[in-house]
């Protein structure tokens, strides 16, 4: 397989019981397939499915899509749901929020 041409993806879907699964692959119609019709028992969307692929972009490495996927699984459903409606102002706002809960904990908690 030639690795030069190939894209990686990184996705959202929204599960049947309205959670977010986030998760990266290089064939993004492969894996929703997959998701779809509960090829791992294991897998967080296997009970809950139907799934609905609600977010995605394709990036240039491996590497890039994990890094994405690691970050993407981090954030609150607020922060998820504001990627998905491509509100970045609001994805912005919630970082400034963020940031400025994290000073006021510090500030309260140093001597």
């Amino acid at each position: 397989m030639d690795k030069s041409n190939m894209s990686y993806y990184v996705y959202i879907l929204q599960c049947a019981d309205d959670s977010y699964y986030t998760g990266s692959t290089f064939d993004i119609s492969l894996r929703l397939f997959e998701h779809q019709e509960g090829s791992n028992p294991q897998a967080y969307t296997y009970s809950r499915r139907p799934v609905k692929l609600v977010w995605g972009t394709e990036v240039k490495t491996k590497r890039e899509a994990r890094l994405l996927e690691h970050q993407i699984k981090g954030w609150n459903r607020k922060k998820k749901a504001a990627l998905i409606r491509d509100d970045f102002d609001a994805i912005h706002e919630i970082v400034r929020d963020e940031r400025k809960r994290r000073e006021k904990t510090k500030k309260n908690h140093s001597p």
